[in-house]
C-alpha cells in the first residue's frame, strides 16, 4: 500500500514537472548568439517535455542566417513555440516577422508593430537587379512556406516581405498575421488555453497553459559575454582600446601588461566583426588615425594632426558596421565619446617617448659627458681632472695648464677625454 501511494506520489510530482512552460526572452539584434539560446531553450522544452516554448520577442531585425537557424529549430521542436511581441512598445521587425509568423502561435502586445522585412544585402556592396530579384524571391519563399503552413494570409505576410510593410498589433490580428493580442504573459496563457493547433508537421495538438509554472531560461555566462561583445559599440570600443594598448606596448617595449591586454581586446574585437557586417575600409580609417596621433607628437602642426587623426577615428567607428538598422550600427555618440580620450592619451604616450629619447642620460658613464671639471694637473696630454665629484684619469686633445676648465667629451673605461672649456 505504502509503495503504491509512493509511487502515485511519484507521478504526480512527474506530472506537475511536466506541466510548465519554458519562457526565454530575446531582447535585441538576431545574431548566433539569440539562435543558439532559442535552440537551447527548446531543447530544454523538449527535454522536460514542457506545454510550451514561449519566445517573448522584442527586436528590430538582424542577420539572415541566424533568423533562419531560429526559424528551422522551431519548425523542428516537438514542443509547440509561441512568439510574443511584448511588451508595449516593442516590435519584431524585418528578421523578427519570419520568427513572429513561422510560431505555433503568434501574438503581440497592445501598442507593438512588426513587419518591414524585406531583405538587405549586408556589406557596402550595392546588389544589381538579378542579384536583389534573387534574395527578395528566396525571403518571399520562406514567407510564403511558414505562413501556408500555420494557416496565416500568405499575400499579405509576403507583402511584408516584397514591399517592406509594417503592420500594428490589431492590423495583424485582422488581417490574420497572428492569432491573439494580449496585454500580457497571464492573459496571452488564458486565451490560448484549450486552442487545437496544426503543428507544421500536420499533426493536431490541444495546449494547455493556463495555470501552468512558468519557467525562464536564461542567458548562460557565455552567452551573456559574446551577446555583450555583439553589440557594434562595445566591438568598436574593444577594438580602439586594443590599438591603444599595443601602440602603448611599442612605445614602452617590456610593459608587457598593455600588450596583453591590446592582444585579448583585439581578439573579442575581431570575434565581433567577423560576424557583424563590417566595412573594412573603415578599418583603414582606425589606423590613419592612431599614425595621425603618432605625427601629432613628432611634428609641431598645432594640433591639426591631432584633430585629423580624431576625425578620422569618429569617421572609422561610424562606418565600422554597415547596417540599415540603427541598432546594428556604432552610435556618433560612442564614436566620439571613444575617439577623443583615445585621441589625448595616444598623442600623450607618443610625447612622452619622444622626449624621453631626446633627454640627455644623466647616469652611469654616458652621465660623464658633457660635464665640466677642473684640471688637477697639468694635461700633456695626460693628467688627472676632478669631474663629477670624483677624481678621473684624463688625456686632452691639446695640451691643458693645470687649475683650467675642461669639459668631458667621451668615457673610456677608466679614463676620460677632455677638452678645454
Amino acid at each position: 500500500m505504502r509503495r503504491a501511494a509512493l509511487s502515485l506520489f511519484v507521478l504526480l510530482l512527474a506530472a506537475n514537472a511536466q506541466a510548465a512552460i519554458v519562457h526565454v526572452v530575446v531582447d535585441g539584434i538576431i545574431h548566433p548568439i539569440s539562435a543558439e539560446l532559442v535552440g537551447r531553450a527548446i531543447d530544454e522544452g523538449a527535454k522536460t517535455n514542457a506545454d510550451l516554448v514561449l519566445l517573448e520577442l522584442r527586436t528590430p531585425g538582424g542577420l539572415e542566417d541566424s533568423m533562419r537557424d531560429i526559424v528551422q529549430k522551431m519548425l523542428k521542436s516537438r514542443v509547440p513555440v509561441a512568439v510574443f511581441v511584448s511588451p508595449g512598445g516593442s516590435r519584431a521587425a524585418s528578421a523578427g516577422f519570419f520568427i513572429l509568423e513561422a510560431a505555433d502561435i503568434a501574438a503581440m502586445a497592445p501598442g507593438t508593430n512588426t513587419g518591414a522585412a524585406h531583405p538587405v544585402l549586408y556589406g557596402g556592396e550595392k546588389m544589381d537587379d538579378v542579384m536583389k530579384a534573387k534574395i527578395e524571391n528566396d525571403a518571399a519563399a520562406l514567407m510564403r512556406s511558414v505562413a501556408a503552413k500555420r494557416g496565416r494570409n500568405v499575400a499579405v505576410a509576403e507583402s511584408a516581405v516584397r514591399e517592406s510593410k509594417s503592420f500594428t498589433d490589431q492590423e495583424a490580428l485582422s488581417q490574420k498575421l497572428i492569432d491573439v493580442v494580449a496585454a500580457d504573459i497571464p492573459s496571452l496563457m488564458s486565451s490560448i488555453d484549450g486552442r487545437n493547433i496544426t503543428r507544421f508537421d500536420g499533426t493536431h495538438l490541444v495546449l494547455h497553459t493556463k495555470g501552468r509554472q512558468l519557467v525562464d531560461f536564461n542567458m548562460t555566462l557565455k552567452q551573456r559575454l559574446l551577446g555583450t561583445i555583439l553589440n557594434p559599440n562595445v566591438a568598436f570600443i574593444l577594438l580602439v582600446i586594443g590599438a591603444l594598448a599595443i601602440f602603448a606596448e611599442f612605445n614602452h617595449p617590456g610593459a608587457v601588461v598593455p600588450g596583453v591586454t591590446g592582444l585579448i581586446c583585439i581578439l573579442l574585437a575581431a570575434f565581433a566583426l567577423d560576424i557583424l557586417p563590417t566595412r573594412f575600409a573603415a578599418l583603414i580609417l582606425l589606423f590613419v588615425a592612431f599614425a595621425l596621433f603618432a605625427l601629432e607628437a613628432k611634428f609641431a602642426s598645432h594640433g591639426v594632426l591631432g584633430i585629423g587623426g580624431v576625425i578620422c577615428m569618429v569617421l572609422g567607428g561610424v562606418l565600422l558596421i554597415d547596417s540599415p538598422i540603427p541598432e546594428m550600427r556604432v552610435n556618433l555618440p560612442t564614436a566620439l565619446a571613444a575617439s577623443v580620450p583615445i585621441g589625448f592619451i595616444a598623442v600623450f604616450l607618443m610625447t612622452l617617448v619622444l622626449r624621453a629619447r631626446h633627454t640627455r642620460v644623466v647616469t652611469g658613464q654616458e652621465g660623464m659627458v658633457g660635464e665640466v671639471g677642473i684640471a688637477r694637473t697639468a694635461l700633456e696630454p695626460e693628467g688627472k681632472v676632478f669631474v663629477h665629484g670624483e677624481l678621473w684619469n684624463a688625456v686632452a686633445k691639446a695640451p691643458v695648464p693645470e687649475g683650467a676648465n675642461v669639459r668631458v667629451i667621451a668615457v673610456d673605461g677608466l679614463q676620460v677625454k677632455v677638452e678645454p672649456v
